[in-house]
């Protein structure tokens, strides 16, 4: 992406001066006889409407900076910080859950595999081997196979409960910038609102130069808030499609366990 806006900035330089460079030899200078030089009304139009487009070559990263800087750096910087801390936790989030994620069906066929062959402790060397939430709950229940059934699935259920809270652990704080960031916007819009209004009490009149750029400021404040909470929720959506997954998973596991520690003891 950084290589693309590099490219079009450069192509956009290049266009700047090819056309200054047409716009100054079609600038039909004439010189009189007294050696003064006189331009060309036509040409000098024509120059103002070559340079014109120039503006249109901004890049989308251009124009988001320049829309940021004119909604202020005070609730603009407080929606900008929602976003880092919030993008801060939904990469962490991500990565820990995709780490935590394993192949249940395959660990369940090597617990299976080991307890005909080794028996419990083997099985428990196979879970120590795994990683993830779910190899940490058969660990634990085959560690109270030896007390029981009931026991077992007892420690199942418990350690479970413990695995889905660190799944879902700082998921509370991206739901809360989620909500924090449109608020802002619309605080930012009010405030803006309420200071062109004064403005208005002020100058005894309405005069829409006077207040339009109090108008665009609130209104960039909700833009931008809406933003962040449109790129956090579709973080927000992901993370919990995964957790709940990761759950789906540690269950169906759960069940599969108690079954073969059933019929071990057979």
């Amino acid at each position: 992406m950084k290589r693309l806006f590099s490219i079009l900035a450069i192509a956009g330089l290049l266009a700047l001066n090819a056309t200054t460079a047409n716009a100054t030899a079609n600038t039909a200078v004439t010189e009189s006889t007294s050696g003064v030089v006189a331009f060309n009304d036509d040409a000098a139009v024509a120059i103002q409407q070559e340079n014109a487009p120039a503006d249109e070559t901004k890049t989308f990263h251009q124009v988001l900076k320049e829309r940021f800087i004119e909604g202020g750096a005070g609730f603009m910087g407080i929606v900008l910080l929602c976003l880092i801390l919030g993008l801060a936790v939904a990469i962490e989030r991500i990565i820990f859950l995709n780490l935590a994620t394993t192949n249940t069906k395959k660990l369940s066929k090597d617990v299976e595999d080991a307890l005909a062959s080794g028996g419990v402790e083997a099985a428990k060397e196979v879970c120590r081997n795994t990683k993830g939430p779910v190899a940490s709950i058969f660990y634990q229940g085959l560690d109270r196979a030896g007390e029981g059934i009931d026991s077992a699935e007892k420690a199942v259920v418990a350690y479970g409960g413990v695995q889905m809270g660190q799944l879902e652990k700082n998921i509370s704080w991206l739901s809360l910038f989620i909500a924090i960031a449109p608020m802002l916007g619309f605080m930012g819009t009010v405030i803006g609102m309420i200071q062109a209004f004064d403005k208005i009490s002020a100058a005894g009149g309405l005069d829409a130069s006077l207040i339009a750029g109090d108008i665009k400021v609130a209104l960039l404040t909700t833009v931008f808030g809406l933003v962040v909470a449109i790129i956090l929720q579709i973080f927000y959506n992901y993370i919990i499609a995964k957790v709940d997954s990761i759950v789906n998973d540690m269950e169906d596991a759960s069940i599969t366990l108690v079954d073969l520690l059933v019929d071990h003891k057979k």
